[in-house]
């Protein structure tokens, strides 16, 4: 099987210039912290909002689906504002639009009314696009190619770490509330408006931090056409669409999940435990990850980390009780090194068109729009259980593209 290449020395991101980029790193990994915390939330908003409103798994499921679309809608033009804007400058203006829209959910609690949830959602989520756009190829481009995989799994690992403390807080600050049927939907208004402000005191920390400057290449001629004429990219992008889909429809099930009654019939507050659960998987995979790529090159780690997935989710398709309970969690850790692996293999060898190349990788995170909202309609229809055939599925893609669809193919590449 053929590898990508893969060295084995230098953890710490260095230019070509020997510049150490290690403090530059640890500050844009608060950016990864913060968009894994607010996007795992919706998991816990979910069950909340399902139960606030009488909601069935197709229409609670579009909270997933107007937090995602945004991706789709605002990944091209923020590829554009990052060009004209640069990395840092582009990341100041998503943080101030994710605060816009983490402030928008006291609005939408005091009217009570899911369209304006929904509409402070797509906000929010059009922030952490931008953030996602610049952050990305910014932590790819500091230091060598050869080692951008390490740099976006560690950096991603803080994700993760968002991702994990986000249900706990959730839990406590949100489900917590479910028992006070006066509650509405008050109890979203404090965590909402508290992320807020973080949001706007780290914009005002990137307006004056001092960052170095990263030229990925004169790119004024490219454009989204030119890069789509590298094979691996475009199969990338579809790999990027079903993974996030395959993560977010099972992060956001997994309440629902462990409280049907042949599951174990837990309650939410409790089952919200194992939303951590399946979030700390994918943080542990990660730091494993890093220092697994070492020796082993990323397109194997994902191939097996896919198989892996692909096999977890048969059992929860085909067994009962909390077998198929934990295996659904598990999925997380072998979800751990999937985002940025493909990242990185996918903007392989586009020289000034990474730029570009990202702005379709962050598109295709509206998977994670499409995909949970066609398992809700599965779900209502044919049973919830059954339902995650859908994601299953779409490991069987991710394991293709590790095993074969990586290949840089495209104009000026040995085809």
């Amino acid at each position: 099987m053929a590898q990508v290449p893969n060295s084995a020395s230098a953890a710490m991101p260095a230019g070509a210039d020997g510049k150490n980029y290690l403090v530059p790193l640890a500050i844009l990994t608060s950016l990864f912290f913060m968009w894994g915390f607010l996007t795992v939330l919706n998991d816990i908003l979910i069950p909340y909002l399902k139960n606030v409103f009488n909601l069935n798994y197709t229409q609670a499921l579009l909270i997933q689906f107007c937090f995602f679309t945004a991706y789709g809608v605002c990944s091209i033009p923020a590829g554009n504002i990052v060009k004209k804007l640069g990395y840092q400058r582009g990341i100041v203006v998503g943080l101030t639009i994710a605060a816009i829209g983490c402030f928008m959910f006291i609005l939408a609690a005091n009217m009570l009314a899911y369209p304006v949830f929904l509409g402070a959602l797509f906000v929010l989520a059009a922030g952490i696009t931008l953030l996602q756009v610049s952050a990305n190829p910014y932590v790819a481009l500091l230091g060598p190619s050869e080692t951008a995989p390490r740099r976006l799994t560690l950096t991603q690992a803080f994700n993760s770490l968002g991702a994990v403390l986000g249900p706990i807080v959730g839990a406590t600050l949100i489900l917590g509330a479910m028992a006070d049927a006066s509650a509405g939907a008050d109890a979203v208004k404090m965590p909402y408006a508290r992320l807020g402000g973080a949001l706007l005191i780290l914009a005002v920390i990137f307006m004056f931090v001092k960052l170095p400057k990263i030229n990925d290449g004169d790119s004024s001629e490219g454009s989204y056409g030119d890069a789509m004429k590298f094979k691996h990219l475009v199969l990338g992008v579809i790999a990027i669409f079903l993974y996030v889909g395959a993560e977010v429809s099972i992060g956001s099930l997994i309440i629902n999940f462990l409280g049907e009654s042949h599951i174990s019939g837990m309650d939410e507050e409790a089952a919200a435990r194992y939303v951590t659960f399946y979030w700390t998987g994918a943080l542990i995979g990660r730091f494993v990850g890093v220092a697994l790529m070492l020796v082993v090159a990323g397109n194997i780690m994902l191939f097996v980390n896919a198989i892996m997935a692909t096999i977890l989710l048969a059992v929860v398709v085909l067994f009962d009780g909390m077998v198929a309970g934990w295996a659904m969690v598990g999925v997380g850790l072998f979800n751990s090194l999937m985002f940025p692996t493909i990242f990185s293999l996918a903007i392989a060898k586009l020289g000034p068109l990474a730029s570009r190349g990202s702005g379709l990788l962050c598109t295709a995170i509206i998977g994670g729009a499409f995909i949970p909202l066609l398992q809700g309609y599965m779900a209502d229809t044919i049973g919830l259980q059954i339902s995650f055939i859908l994601p299953a599925l779409c490991y069987v893609y991710i394991a293709f593209y590790g095993l074969r669809g990586w290949q840089p193919k495209g104009p000026g590449l040995n085809q």
